[in-house]
């Protein structure tokens, strides 16, 4: 369906400004719980570290880029999906890593070290691939998007909410402590709050153009989620630390690239209904496997009557 190319979501500036506030709110409430260590952790222990940013930051966007070539979907969907793939991991797997009994502590630093390695390998990765991909590469000639403005939003986003975060955490850390779980639950809530009330306007379009990209974004995210568990089975790494790895690359921050279509992109439709879709998948694939996981272990565990 080329005509989901020439669709365009509206968004208003208000709107588009909530957003940004609202998630650079959430890593702020993210950063609250984040110390130097979990930044130390990697020079500790580097391997697993370094496999799940490579995992993020270069497989993903690679198979992203393989699976474009393949489905030659359309180029403002194709570019949403490249998109997405260059984001960070959402915090919200480091919820999912735990449930599922992975390996908690790597996804809190997975979550810390990639938010701010995408300060530069999101814009890097967008321009890379997209530019790869002539369809898409057209997209990017006609908005004039450069590296330097993707990192100056990206940094505004949330590099300067984790260094505040950061900082209130190691000046004040008891009430860092207490603020920390309140606020992650409500920012998050916000934003989405935000996202729905905003996006209510373009509802048709939403629902009318789901079904174009449905089963891509299931048969994207599948494959980013097999993509980490496959890399850390390769690297000889522990099961919990391979379903940790998964979820990472699995679950995006769509709410960034959101707002990276709407800034940049101005809501263009194939893009936006891909992160839309997205940002709801891959908490039902994610919460899925995670709980599976859990009763998997669970199940070995359990006592066992003859």
């Amino acid at each position: 369906m080329p005509e989901i190319d020439a669709v365009r979501l509206n968004f208003s500036a208000q709107n588009l400004l909530m957003l940004n506030v609202s998630l650079g709110f959430i890593m702020f409430g993210v950063a609250l719980s984040l110390t130097l260590d979990d930044f130390a952790r990697l020079f500790r222990n580097p391997k697993p570290a370094l496999v799940g940013v490579g995992s993020q930051f270069l497989l993903l966007p690679a198979l992203t880029f393989g699976l474009v070539w393949l489905l030659q979907p359309t180029p403002s969907i194709a570019l949403g999906m490249i998109l997405v793939a260059a984001c960070p991991g959402g915090n919200i797997s480091n919820f999912m890593s735990m449930n599922a009994q992975g390996n908690t502590a790597l996804s809190v630093t997975l979550t810390a070290v990639a938010t701010v390695l995408a300060i530069v390998f999101t814009p890097l990765n967008l321009s890379f691939w997209g530019g790869l991909y002539p369809p898409a590469a057209s997209i990017l000639t006609t908005v004039d998007i450069s590296f330097w403005r993707v990192f100056k939003t990206v940094t505004l986003i949330l590099g300067i909410p984790i260094v505040l975060g950061m900082f209130v955490r190691h000046m004040a850390e008891d009430l860092a402590k207490r603020l920390c779980r309140g606020m992650q639950v409500l920012s998050i809530a916000i934003f989405v709050i935000i996202v729905i009330f905003a996006l209510r306007a373009n509802f048709e379009y939403l629902i009318g153009y789901l079904g174009v990209v449905f089963d891509l974004v299931l048969l994207h995210n599948a494959l980013a989620l097999a993509a980490g568990y496959q890399l850390g089975y390769w690297c000889n790494l522990p099961v919990p630390t391979r379903q940790t790895l998964a979820l990472e690359t699995g679950i995006q921050n769509s709410g960034l690239g959101l707002i990276l279509i709407f800034n940049f992109f101005d809501g263009l439709g194939g893009m936006a209904v891909v992160a839309g879709w997205w940002g709801v998948w891959h908490i039902v694939s994610g919460l899925g496997l995670s709980f599976y996981w859990r009763s998997q272990k669970s199940a070995l565990f359990a006592p066992q009557w003859t």
